[in-house]
């Protein structure tokens, strides 16, 4: 018996006409801030993914220029760019610091939409960082300074050891500080581009560009 192949088949011609067939979204329009659309689309996400709609890759490059790509969630957005907290000294901490650039890539696949983002990185300000750990929950906090993020772990009973002596540390009710090590970053995106699967293969990608302080648009071939 030979096994069930493990990459999915292209959509036949018939998938193609059925997709077509249901009902199509009108043509995607640009607006004068992608930001304001990115948070249509990401309202729309929380309607229909399964879980954490806000999930986005994130990609730095390490000391020899070697891309690194992994999942985080994104827990801010506005005008200033998108943030996402983390331990510094984790493997993207570091990368991000000595080289303050990444890209973002939002895929939801219940939508059959994607965002990608490219900018430049800065820290966000002691005060947003201790807001936020605040309202992270207690065994969250206790783990963020129980964990030496990305460097080798002997095994598992030793993190959930260093987690107990965590919680010995600040008691039980106590309030758990924000470690020195534990922040966050703001992606200050010079590049949007928005992604929207269409019948055939022929999607829409529209781009939005920062030029001089605002934001140009085009279009690109799929």
């Amino acid at each position: 018996m030979t096994d069930a192949p493990l990459i999915p088949a292209s959509p036949s011609e018939d998938d193609y006409v059925a997709q077509v067939a249901s009902a199509t979204p009108p043509p995607l329009l640009p607006e004068g801030d992608p930001i304001h659309l990115f948070g249509e689309w990401l309202a729309e996400a929380g309607k229909s993914e399964p879980n954490d709609p806000n999930a986005m890759s994130v990609s730095t490059v390490d000391e020899h220029g070697m891309p690194d790509s992994r999942m985080v969630l994104l827990k801010d957005v506005d005008s200033r760019g998108f943030v996402f907290y983390t331990n510094l000294q984790s493997a993207k901490g570091q990368e991000l610091a000595a080289n303050p650039k990444a890209a973002l890539l939002f895929h939801w696949k219940s939508l059959r939409r994607q965002v990608r983002v490219r900018g430049l990185v800065e820290p966000v300000s002691e005060a947003e960082a201790d807001a936020y750990f605040a309202s992270r929950a207690r065994h969250s906090q206790l783990g963020a300074w129980a964990s030496d993020q990305s460097r080798p772990l002997p095994d598992r009973l030793a993190l959930e050891r260093r987690v107990a002596e965590a919680g010995l540390k600040y008691g039980l009710i106590g309030k758990v500080p924000r470690p020195p090590h534990w922040s966050g970053f703001r992606i200050v995106p010079q590049v949007i581009e928005f992604w929207r699967d269409r019948p055939f293969r022929l999607h829409e990608r529209l781009v939005y560009e920062r030029v001089d302080g605002a934001w140009t648009t085009k279009r690109l071939f799929p």
